[in-house]
């Protein structure tokens, strides 16, 4: 099996950042016995950036065709070329966000993801994809035409693949991530913390688990022993624990609860905790 993560901000992360693909490497690392290989032509965090919260992501797994600001619309011409040369046959995909948000409109955005699985289909006929519907940020709780854009939207992606997964090249459409809550599963509301990054990777794994039989379940906890009020770190499911980064912010009982206006403050803390990581980073190579 030969993955390529496919995404925008929310996958490719930025400084700092751990991402739910480092996630999804650990739980295929733990519940997946046959052989994988991650692909993809990048391996940087936003800007070039290679300072990973998680110092042991090996360059190899952090593969990806993900971008900044990049959407279905960016991603279409460049898709088989990067199947191609990866050899992929395997793609979890996370996009549609930023479409909506900055270019395209419903239709439009359907188009693109029926153009981006064409492109990858004629790199390799036999490719199998799943699919994670938009996941609605902080700007839909003000602004309901963006709301009903991302619920459209997601209507229309579950149209399109059932319309057009066939037995020698199937497509799965993933649950939303269960209990997604933006004060805590994301930092700015929209990118994703480290319960969110649980909580993404937990999508895609139960779904290649339940339709393909690849890998286990997604090891649980991964809810309020992220950054919950219950202690300053969060519990990886598969071994190691990390210190959350982002912990005195997002997780002292003191916080216990955010409302809309926090998310400025918090993205101030985070970007000094970034920069503090990038800075520990840069000292060590």
């Amino acid at each position: 099996m030969r993955i390529m993560f496919v995404g925008d901000s929310m996958t490719v992360g930025s400084a700092g950042d751990i991402t739910w693909r480092y996630r999804m490497w650990r739980h295929l690392n733990a519940t997946y016995g046959g052989p994988y290989r991650i692909v993809g032509p990048r391996t940087e965090l936003h800007e070039g950036s290679v300072a990973y919260g998680a110092h042991d992501f090996p360059e190899h797994a952090r593969r990806h065709l993900a971008g900044w600001g990049e959407g279905w619309l960016h991603l279409a011409p460049l898709v088989a070329s990067a199947v191609r040369r990866g050899k992929a046959d395997t793609l979890l995909v996370s996009l549609g966000l930023i479409d909506l948000g900055f270019y395209t409109d419903v239709p439009q955005t359907t188009e693109n993801v029926r153009r981006f699985l064409a492109e990858a289909r004629a790199a390799n006929p036999r490719l199998r994809a799943v699919l994670l519907p938009v996941i609605p940020n902080v700007r839909a709780l003000t602004d309901p035409s963006f709301a009903a854009q991302c619920d459209a939207f997601n209507e229309q992606l579950a149209k399109t693949v059932a319309d057009l997964s066939t037995p020698s090249a199937p497509l799965l459409l993933a649950s939303q991530p269960a209990d997604w809550v933006l004060d805590r599963d994301t930092y700015d509301g929209t990118h994703p913390s480290a319960s969110g990054e649980h909580r993404m990777a937990a999508a895609f794994a139960d779904t290649l688990h339940q339709g393909w039989s690849v890998g286990g379940p997604y090891g649980a906890p991964y809810g309020d022993a992220c950054g919950g009020a219950s202690g300053d770190t969060y519990s990886d499911p598969y071994g190691d624990a990390y210190g959350d980064p982002y912990s005195d912010s997002y997780g002292g009982a003191a916080d216990g609860a955010y409302g809309r206006a926090t998310f400025t403050a918090r993205k101030r803390t985070d970007r000094r905790a970034r920069r503090a990581l990038a800075a520990e980073f840069d000292s060590r190579s």
